[in-house]
């Protein structure tokens, strides 16, 4: 079987998304750290440890890795959606201001981000939260292939919670894989 053409970009893509593969392995394994390498630490071991630290992993408000935010779980996402003035999802016909009406909720200047995850007895919930820069920071790790997950939003956050999904949502890595759309490696 013949590999297709890649373009230079979706090459670099690839062999970023592979050293992910290999430093989740490692993690997995127990054999990956962020701190110095230890004295006896193989040639192998520190060129996993240093290929982790220099993945890209872009931060945003409540990653989970403040300190102060250590008391928060994270929560599994199947995908997001933003809605914002003048800039609705794809597909999406309605304007922002009757989705919020719809939704429930009061239209913001910063928009709403739905989160798509799953409720007690696995029942599809979507949570319409405050937290777009959160959601924002999540989108751009998902586009690099980076299986990231938020901390559970804090009460203030969460405006309303709905029984169902969002339609139009960005399904995130987890939610691809535990939905099975992933398709073939």
């Amino acid at each position: 079987m013949t590999r297709p053409e890649l373009s230079e970009l979706d090459h670099l893509r690839e062999v970023e998304r592979l050293a992910g593969v290999v430093v989740d392995t490692a993690s997995a394994e127990g054999r990956l750290s962020y701190q110095p390498d230890a004295d006896d630490a193989t040639p192998l071991r520190r060129a996993v440890n240093a290929l982790a630290r220099g993945l890209r992993h872009y931060h945003f408000p409540g990653d989970g890795c403040l300190d102060e935010e250590a008391d928060r779980p994270e929560l599994k996402l199947a995908g997001v959606v933003i809605l914002r003035p003048g800039t609705m999802p794809d597909g999406m016909e309605e304007t922002y201001e009757e989705a919020c009406a719809r939704l429930g909720v009061e239209a913001r200047p910063e928009g709403w981000a739905l989160w798509n995850t799953w409720g007690d007895g696995k029942l599809q919930v979507t949570m319409v939260v405050s937290a777009v820069d959160t959601t924002e920071g999540l989108l751009a790790n998902w586009s690099r292939g980076k299986a990231v997950h938020p901390l559970t939003p804090v009460p203030s956050q969460i405006a309303l919670i709905h029984h169902g999904w969002a339609a139009h949502m960005v399904f995130s890595p987890f939610g691809v894989k535990k939905l099975g759309l992933g398709g073939q490696p």
